[in-house]
């Protein structure tokens, strides 16, 4: 990528050729160099998990016991345990290198004449660099060229305000890590990487951690209490088998059964699994998750605060018209080449950066040059300004030719210009005529004004300067053609919206009447915001849609006051002065396009086309994930019960045949119910209604009581369908392998029947079957395939010790299971039957 920027001729930049032998002296700009992924360190890893332990444990034991054939399908057992995990993370893996990859710093650089955007550990010592307002320096240098230029060091000095810097003070240093606060420079790199003033600092932060987010804890806290219960059940049947039979190896290999019974290793790795993939189906989309942790939290936000150029707007900033004082006139396209027009026209440009990066400068110094007779703008250079200032902002530029005329030219709100002008009542009172008429269109204006001072002492404030007032400049940024839409898929969600902009009232309610937007009636301004307490500001905030003139102390005020209301805060920005409320909201969302570096960096999530509807679509993803590793969770707990109980119960109570299940038949269940709950339900659709329920509630508990208890009472009754079979079975004589057979296909029938009804606790099965799920349909048919195998083939059936079914024996165990799984669909039915009648 490359483009034109009107700068020194001299500056050229380094040669393809003198950037390689730069980067083979003195290295890439990194501060940390992370370890290369190597794969056998990854298996390692995954052989240290509980689960893998206890496999191996098992194996040993049985080799100890010379049960060679069982031994060696523990060892086949591993690697296939071992061979989900690893490709599971893998797939994580890649998701997450994907995002890093977009998510990669850039950076502008100067080489061969052009400039040119490069990853920034690209870049090398004795680069030109361009940075430009809202860009991080990323590496320490000297200025060569600059304009209006500007830093915020806080990262290094801790002082919050900005610092002017040029090429021709004694301030010409620029230190990686620092923002850009105005203007642009371009400076030449004099340390890279560990080498910068930062990198010298220490690694520390650029290494900081993560703290665990409230979904973590919880999930944590439940495997560990899974797992706490494991161990004390487990040396409970070790010690019964034990006093029962003295036989220790064989008590020990029953306790360990029981032990990968009750182990959920599946639900942090669903966990994982979840976060990553949901994070690559959302790049896919055009979302950027900067933050895999932020995916929890999409689908709970309660309201999002966005700005409207370019997010509401298309951000195109078209002159509509133009206003001259002069004459009282307003012109429109085809009259601006007016003397009148061109007046204000040229004032407005000069008023502007030299080298202009906003949309509104682009159009004035493109205007200025298709209007003008005569181009002056090699002509004069500047000599003094008074950067972007005030509420509402306004600027001030002063050139100079080579004769020594002056240029003094100033732009920004049209309030704050109409003050400095110093205007008579009437003369006040009809411009302030004029700005109502045209602000009632939603158009974007601009007050233009100019100065004669000739002195060269420049006051410190430029509202000092006296000035003359010029005139208008009145510009059209249409809503977006889908924007309508997306404002009503966030109220149908139940997610309030807040429109945050510094344009004036009466503008932006005509842009968000015409967007759908609700409640903008009333619009409070920025100063207003801040001049309230904390139960006025919340007040105000909830009764209206349209925050107008805010600054950005005012907008952190407004997403802080939110929050303590415990609201889920979503912040759309793009801007410099945005940075600290993104940084502040649960949620902060920037835009690939117009965003700036800063308010990137701030970001948790950058949407690549800066099109607001891929919101929609995130919150939705986000509402799908947290649904799904619910239901995943739930059929964990629900499915491991039933394991459990038929793994111990037989021995508690003394039951004829206590060894009714080997770690051979838990493993197995064990290596068909990992994908399930991680694969298969992280692929499952988002239910019909997911994005016209409310969103949950922040901090709420994971599994309420009543979900979890939901859960466990499913595994309960699958529990009784399944020794119900047992006792069936023994009471008709059936042996010890018929028996075990008749549990073992009624336990797998139910784990099939259970993945199916738990696609949802409000639709019915058949209503969930139209959702399109592949891996569903994938993952049972192939469980029902290696049961047939099983129970059929002769040599793997005498391994298992299970017998072949007849027909009504496989009826028997297929009416138990759906009889025990299916009578959750009446409780569905009648939730259903009173969501109806309520609404």
């Amino acid at each position: 990528m490359s483009r034109e920027i009107n700068i020194p001729k001299s500056i050229i930049g380094l040669s393809e050729t003198e950037v390689q032998k730069s980067r083979e002296e003195f290295g890439h700009n990194l501060h940390v160099h992370k370890v290369k992924y190597k794969w056998w360190l990854a298996v390692l890893d995954i052989l240290k998990e509980p689960m893998l332990i206890l496999l191996i444990a098992v194996t040993i034991i049985y080799f100890i016991l010379g049960e060679n054939n069982e031994a060696y399908f523990m060892l086949a057992a591993i690697i296939a345990v071992a061979s989900i995990s690893f490709y599971q993370d893998n797939r994580s893996r890649k998701a997450i290198e994907a995002l890093e990859k977009l998510t990669e710093p850039l950076s502008t650089v100067y080489r061969d004449g052009l400039a040119k955007k490069i990853p920034t550990k690209e870049i090398v010592i004795n680069d030109l660099v361009i940075a430009e307002e809202g860009n991080t320096i990323n590496a320490d240098g000297i200025i060569v060229y600059s304009n209006d230029f500007s830093v915020n060091e806080s990262t290094l000095t801790g002082e919050a305000y900005s610092v002017f810097k040029s090429e021709k003070s004694e301030q010409k240093q620029v230190l990686s890590g620092t923002l850009v606060a105005s203007g642009l420079a371009i400076y030449k790199v004099t340390a890279i990487g560990s080498q910068t003033k930062i990198g010298q600092l220490g690694t520390s932060l650029l290494e900081a951690k993560e703290a665990p987010t409230p979904l973590q804890l919880q999930i944590e806290n439940f495997v560990k209490g899974m797992a706490v219960i494991g161990i004390m059940v487990f040396l409970l049947v070790w010690g019964v088998y034990f006093y029962n039979t003295r036989d220790i190896l064989n008590s020990l290999l029953k306790g360990l059964t029981l032990a990968m019974s009750i182990l959920p290793e599946e639900i942090p790795v669903a966990f994982t699994t979840f976060m990553a993939l949901g994070s690559w189906r959302l790049l896919k989309e055009g979302i950027i998750i900067k933050k895999i942790r932020t995916v929890e939290t999409l689908g709970s936000a309660t309201v999002i605060c966005t700005d409207k150029t370019g997010t509401i707007t298309e951000n195109k900033m078209n002159l509509q018209s133009v206003y001259s004082f002069d004459t009282e006139q307003l012109y429109e396209k085809e009259n601006w080449n007016t003397l009148a027009a061109q007046k204000v026209i040229e004032i407005a440009m000069w008023a502007s950066e030299p080298v202009p990066f906003d949309p509104m400068e682009k159009t004035l110094h493109s205007i200025y040059e298709k209007n003008t007779s005569e181009d002056h703008r090699k002509e004069f250079s500047i000599v003094h300004e008074y950067p972007l200032e005030g509420k509402p902002p306004m600027m001030t530029h002063v050139f100079k030719n080579s004769a020594g005329n002056r240029i003094i030219a100033a732009k920004g709100g049209a309030e704050t210009i109409l003050k400095v002008c110093q205007l008579d009542s009437e003369e006040k009172k009809k411009t302030e005529n004029i700005l109502q008429e045209l602000s009632e269109h939603g158009y974007r204006i601009l007050g233009i004004a100019q100065s004669s001072f000739t002195s060269n002492d420049f006051p410190e404030d430029q509202e000092e300067l006296p000035f003359k007032f010029i005139g208008l400049v009145v510009f059209f940024d249409p809503p977006k053609a889908n924007i309508q839409s997306v404002f009503k898929q966030f109220y149908d969600a139940s997610i309030q919206v807040k429109v945050i902009t510094g344009d004036n009232s009466t503008t932006t309610r005509s842009i968000a009447q015409s967007a759908g937007i609700k409640n903008i009636e009333q619009a409070v301004e920025g100063r207003t915001i801040m001049g309230m307490n904390e139960l006025e500001m919340l007040d105000t905030i909830h009764k209206t849609s349209l925050l107008t003139r805010m600054f950005p102390e005012a907008k952190l005020a407004v997403i802080n006051a939110l929050k303590k209301d415990h609201q889920l805060v979503a912040m759309v920005g793009d801007g410099v002065n945005d940075g600290p409320a993104l940084k502040a909201a649960h949620i902060g969302i920037a835009m690939g396009k117009k965003g700036t570096e800063i308010a990137k960096n701030a970001a948790d999530i950058i949407l690549i086309d800066d099109d607001l509807s891929k919101m929609i679509t995130a919150v939705a993803s986000g509402r799908r994930i947290y649904t799904n590793i619910k239901k995943a969770v739930q059929y964990i707990v629900s499915i491991h019960i039933p394991i459990i109980l038929t793994v111990s119960l037989p021995l508690f109570f003394g039951w004829i045949y206590p060894d009714i299940f080997t770690p051979v038949h838990v493993i197995f269940l064990e290596m068909i119910m990992g994908p399930m709950c991680s694969i298969v339900y992280e692929n499952e659709p988002a239910e019909k209604n997911s994005m016209i329920q409310p969103p949950r509630q922040l901090g709420k508990t994971f599994l309420s009581i009543k979900e979890m208890g939901l859960s466990i009472i499913q595994g309960l009754v699958i529990t009784i369908g399944v020794l119900f079979v047992y006792q069936l079975s023994v009471q008709n004589g059936g042996t010890e392998n018929l028996t075990r057979t008749m549990v073992f296909t009624t336990l797998v029938f139910s784990n099939v029947i259970l993945s199916l009804v738990n696609r949802s606790f409000y639709y019915s099965v058949i209503a969930s079957l139209k959702n399109k799920n592949n891996m569903m349909v994938f993952m049972n048919s192939l469980t029902l395939l290696l049961l047939g195998l099983i129970v059929y083939t002769p040599s793997i059936a005498n391994f298992f010790k299970v017998v072949p079914l007849n027909w009504n024996q496989i009826l028997i165990c297929c009416l138990i299971s759906s009889s025990s799984v299916l009578w959750i669909e009446i409780y569905k039915g009648i939730k259903r039957a009173k969501k109806s009648s309520s609404s």
